[in-house]
């Protein structure tokens, strides 16, 4: 019996046992309701709305706050003898390199496909309120951290939900608390499996086959795909063995050299039809307030470029604050202000360039997609480069080979302290988890899995509805944090002596063995 046949059936029986789970699954968590012509999700106005009261909560924080943010990433505001692992800029690029994928590739192809270029409009504004959302779940993630008696550091929402809701809510909160910890743990570890993972592995594996002759080609066989799984496993395990330290490492210099020769990409594609940017961004914004073709008008305009967004920049799922809590800081929310530039380079800036890049180069992919061919998103981005740089489709594998595999090492971290969680931390513990997770890399070049990776998208989702909620009732503890770290911010600019203030300002973080 041939590899092929192995994986097929492999493949199949999944999907025959696990397809009506997911099926129910997902049309509870995405159910949506009419709005004009279209469909609104109730999961996507649950972060947008999260998004909204943030930002007024906080006095558009996002924005007042924005080069405060910058500011700390660049170390202007470091602390000495600060707990944690990593500084500001890795703690960044880490929790990037876990939203920063082949949606910003595929998934904005396919929003301006179905909604328009108007769709993009929305996009961004949608990242820019996520920007607040994003803000207090990373201050919350910092704030009830545990720092354990080897250094490293487990944060994220199944620490900040029990340990918050105790605090304010006291015997009530702790148990209720201890509950959606435990949820928040199973949801991240196992949608971490499947869509940070297994699909991204399969994803990049699929782009590499279409360069290399397709099918026929060199990695089309089933002893290629083995291949290219073992090295992605190797390279992962490696990594995943030296902990956050290892993987902020890799990511500090993967997710700017990735961000890097895709941005000078769409750029290049830019310049070269300068003169078709007014026209293109005329068209974005005519698209957006005054759509044409598209299902619900301008509401189903809006209803996409949120969508997109939403999945896209991942703020309030809960799964960034793993990666920012790590950071070496007294002030949780320095990293809070650090983590609101996280949907902006995500959404704003990277999601942004590649919609104006599609709609500058008008491909006929991006035209027959309009008009309701089934054409994948990647293609569209692909053609898109292509009728500038016939050879980008090597390159765009490049970046999708560095999306994926950063993507890949940063929700290996999250699992991990979602496996630690509700596993203990023992070193057997933490070994079994690294080869699960690495032989999960293999299989992703081997099994599609759909099915399971659709339920994963679900999952996550659920924990946004639980995160959120926690967000909201801690959201005073936040602004009491934000208030503290610019006091100290105030006293280090006059240049006072901070060492004093900052004993006395600072909770002591709780240290486990």
């Amino acid at each position: 019996m041939s590899l092929d046949t192995i994986t097929s059936s492999i493949d199949d029986a999944v999907s025959g046992f696990f397809e009506p789970i997911a099926t129910w699954l997902g049309e509870i968590v995405f159910y949506s309701v009419p709005v004009a012509d279209t469909q609104l999700p109730l999961i996507v106005a649950w972060l947008v709305v999260a998004g909204l009261i943030f930002s007024g909560w906080f006095g558009l924080v996002q924005i007042r706050k924005f080069r405060l943010a910058i500011d700390v990433v660049r170390g202007k505001y470091d602390e000495k003898g600060s707990a944690g692992e990593v500084n500001h800029f890795q703690a960044l690029t880490a929790a990037v390199s876990g939203t920063v994928g082949l949606g910003n590739i595929a998934g904005v192809a396919v929003a301006v496909s179905i909604g328009g270029p108007g769709a993009t409009f929305w996009m961004i504004l949608c990242g820019l309120l996520g920007m607040a959302t994003k803000f207090v779940e990373v201050t919350l993630g910092v704030k009830y951290r545990e720092v354990h008696a080897d250094g490293s550091v487990s944060g994220g929402p199944m620490h900040y939900l029990p340990k918050g809701l105790a605090e304010r809510f006291g015997a009530r909160g702790k148990t209720l608390g201890k509950v959606l910890a435990v949820l928040a743990s199973a949801m991240i570890l196992f949608f971490g499996l499947f869509g940070g993972n297994l699909f991204q592995v399969n994803q990049s594996y699929a782009q590499l086959v279409s360069v290399t002759g397709g099918e026929s080609g060199m990695m089309g066989s089933s002893a290629g795909a083995l291949f290219f799984g073992i090295l992605i496993a190797a390279i992962v395990g490696i990594v995943l063995l030296g902990g956050i330290r290892s993987i902020a490492s890799v990511t500090s210099k993967l997710v700017p050299a990735m961000a890097g020769i895709y941005i000078v990409a769409c750029i290049v594609v830019i310049l070269v039809n300068v003169s078709a940017v007014p026209s293109a961004i005329s068209t974005i914004i005519e698209g957006a307030f005054n759509p044409e073709g598209v299902a619900g008008g301008v509401l189903g305009a809006l209803i996409i470029g949120f969508k997109r967004a939403a999945f896209s920049n991942e703020a309030g799922l809960g799964s960034a604050p793993i990666a920012h809590s790590a950071v070496k800081t007294k002030h949780p929310a320095s990293e809070g202000l650090v983590a609101l530039l996280e949907p902006f380079i995500d959404t704003v800036v990277i999601c942004t360039m590649t919609a104006l890049t599609i709609v500058i180069a008008n491909p006929a992919s991006w035209g027959e997609a309009r008009k309701g061919e089934s054409i994948g998103g990647v293609t569209i981005t692909s053609d898109a480069f292509g009728t500038v740089l016939p050879w980008f489709p090597y390159i765009l594998t490049i970046a999708v080979m560095l999306f994926a595999i950063s993507t890949v090492l940063t929700w290996g971290y999250y699992c991990m302290k979602a496996w630690t969680h509700l596993f203990g931390r023992s070193k057997a513990s933490e070994l079994t988890f690294k080869v699960m997770y690495t032989l999960f890399a293999v299989a992703g070049s081997l099994l599609t899995l759909q099915t399971l990776i659709d339920m994963a998208d679900a999952v996550l989702f659920m924990l946004a509805v639980i995160n959120i909620i926690g967000l909201y009732l801690l959201a005073p503890v936040v602004k009491r944090e934000l208030n503290s770290f610019l006091a100290y911010v105030r006293r280090r600019d006059a240049g006072l002596d901070t060492e004093a203030d900052e004993d006395e300002d600072q909770e002591p973080v709780k240290t486990t063995v």
